[in-house]
């Protein structure tokens, strides 16, 4: 039987190019046929293979200011996705870490969610963006008015997907613990192809990250402050002035990069620093297919690629989210072998083709599963 053939692909927004447009672009070359919904789309930020697919956006496109503080509007985000019209697609595929699988869908249309993670900005990660220090007063206050709301309708469309794919087995613990629903866990692509082991070390210790809270940049800028090491800061995002503020001498912010760029920056680094707790994490898995090892928190997604075993490891995990923890971490990177071969091998099996091919056989037999009890699909 042949798959779905008209399908929709939910994204939550398409402000720039990181981990879940990825995941879009990967998902856009398996339904090139495909038309994307997304609550914003701010054009030419996301890729030629994104940008060239059909598109339409909520309400919150046109309210003001929405390009650079959409976030700002996230108690209308429920609101704004559940008025898309769903009526002329077989198969929905929703991109989920805020409000994409609340999307309204018929009962002849299969639903499947792949989620980076459950709400985030209302669950684990709540202190993270609006605790104190976090976040305004007057940002904090309206927070904690609407969390509780945002919370139960989290809750309630939690059971429209038919199924759902966690992005990791750290997120398929927290969909049942949140959400009580199982899923099958496939890993987000990675463009291991792209990069090639490197022994350069020119002496800088790197972060790849957007600049938003739950990211935890503050931690390394501050550790390789103390420490007097130099380290170079790729990304953008509302946290930058702040941590700009924090930095000493040997830090450098250089903005977002082009793929090659970033690429560059991997193979002469001395070490990747990753010290928030992702949902995954899809710039560990880069760094370590260039041979480079990461130092990491040892919670969430980075406990299933940075390993650090007595017979194995990519990377140094540490145990606070502390300086002094990261500091110890750097010192004991100095003095530990990595085997870069081992290490670039280890990333390949987290390359794109393999979730292009997993995430195709994964849509093919549930639509089949779908049609077959389901007198109401149109074939």
């Amino acid at each position: 039987m042949a798959g779905p053939q008209r399908i929709a692909i939910v994204h939550e927004w398409f402000t720039g190019m990181r981990g879940g447009e990825r995941v879009i672009e990967a998902m856009c070359e398996l339904f090139p046929g495909a038309t994307l919904f997304a609550l914003l789309h701010v054009k030419g930020s996301s890729g030629s293979v994104i940008e060239r697919m059909p598109m339409r956006t909520s309400f919150i496109q046109h309210l003001p200011f929405a390009k650079r503080a959409y976030r700002h509007y996230l108690p209308l985000f429920p609101s704004a996705v559940t008025r898309f019209r769903m009526e002329d697609f077989d198969c929905v595929i929703s991109s989920n870490h805020c409000v994409a699988k609340g999307i309204r869908t018929l009962p002849r249309t299969l639903h499947l969610c792949y989620c980076h993670a459950p709400m985030r900005y209302v669950w684990d990660q709540f202190d993270d963006y609006f605790g104190p220090g976090k976040a305004g007063m007057m940002t904090r206050l309206a927070m904690g008015v609407v969390r509780k709301p945002l919370q139960r309708w989290d809750l309630r469309t939690a059971v429209n997907p038919h199924h759902i794919v966690a992005n990791s087995q750290n997120i398929r613990e927290r969909i049942l613990r949140i959400y009580s629903r199982s899923s099958e866990v496939i890993y987000p692509p990675v463009e291991t192809g792209r990069f090639a082991i490197s022994a350069k070390d020119d002496g800088y210790y790197l972060v790849v990250s957007a600049l938003v809270p739950y990211k935890r940049v503050d931690l390394a800028v501050r550790a390789a402050t103390e420490a007097g090491e130099r380290l170079i800061v790729v990304g953008k995002g509302p946290e930058e002035s702040h941590l700009r503020q924090m930095a000493g001498p040997g830090i450098e912010f250089v903005g977002w990069r082009s793929d090659r760029e970033i690429q560059e920056y991997y193979a002469g680094c001395r070490a990747l620093l990753f010290p928030g707790e992702e949902d995954f994490g899809i710039v560990p898995v880069e760094a370590i297919a260039c041979g480079k090892p990461v130092i990491a928190y040892a919670r969430g997604g980075a406990l299933e690629t940075v390993m650090d075993l007595p017979d194995f490891r990519t990377g140094i995990l540490f145990q606070m989210q502390t300086v002094e923890s990261v500091v110890a971490a750097m010192r004991r990177l100095r003095v530990t072998s990595f085997d870069s071969v081992a290490m670039h091998r280890f990333a390949l099996r987290f390359d794109r083709e393999i979730f292009k091919t997993q995430f195709r056989d994964y849509v093919a037999a549930r639509w089949a599963e779908f049609a077959a009890t389901s007198p109401q699909v149109y074939i």
